[in-house]
């Protein structure tokens, strides 16, 4: 399998997480410290990748009310304009940089993307990444597997009853080919 390309700001609607091999972003009550000592592969700053292109954040509610500070995202080096979306804006703390928005998924994105300038817009909401993939404004995932299994938490993608979503693979070769992943426990 090749090395994935660059990320680019090409006004782009992404969804974007680091995720367990079970399938989880967070841990419980959106826990990230799961995430301690995990290091990024290759050669690449991916982090400065997302800083360069990321124009515009989306988050959700839940997100937001578990770590409400936009000043912090990716570390602290990235700024922009964040927009939260949630049914109950009028209980929320104002926040220097945040947009609390109430309104339908495809009018946050329009707004977002907006506010990106050209660059993209970074989805960072297990939700509204599941809305936006079923009514077809998605444009692509950047998800990163972390080599730990949580068993609980926050997944990625939860839709029990649901029907499959194809995927084409973006890291080169063939468009339908199964990633490997070996790991051992850690002892």
């Amino acid at each position: 399998m090749e090395e994935m390309e660059p990320q680019t700001a090409s006004g782009k609607v992404l969804w974007h997480f680091t995720m367990s091999l079970d399938g989880f972003v967070a841990g419980p009550g959106h826990s990230m410290d799961w995430m301690q000592g995990i290091e990024e592969a290759g050669d690449r700053d991916i982090v400065a990748e997302y800083v360069a292109t990321t124009g515009a954040v989306l988050g959700g509610r839940d997100g937001w009310d578990a770590f409400p500070d936009a000043s912090m995202t990716y570390g602290g080096r990235w700024s922009g304009a964040t927009f939260v979306l949630t049914h109950h804006p009028e209980d929320a703390a104002p926040s220097p940089g945040v947009t609390f928005l109430d309104c339908d998924v495809a009018e946050a994105v329009r707004i977002a993307l907006d506010a990106a300038g050209g660059k993209n817009v970074e989805v960072l909401s297990p939700t509204i990444g599941k809305q936006l993939l079923e009514r077809g404004l998605l444009d692509e995932m950047d998800i990163h597997v972390a080599p730990v299994l949580l068993g609980d938490g926050i997944r990625l993608y939860d839709n029990p009853g649901g029907s499959p979503v194809a995927l084409t693979l973006l890291n080169g070769g063939p468009s339908r080919v199964e990633v490997g992943l070996r790991y051992r426990p850690v002892r």
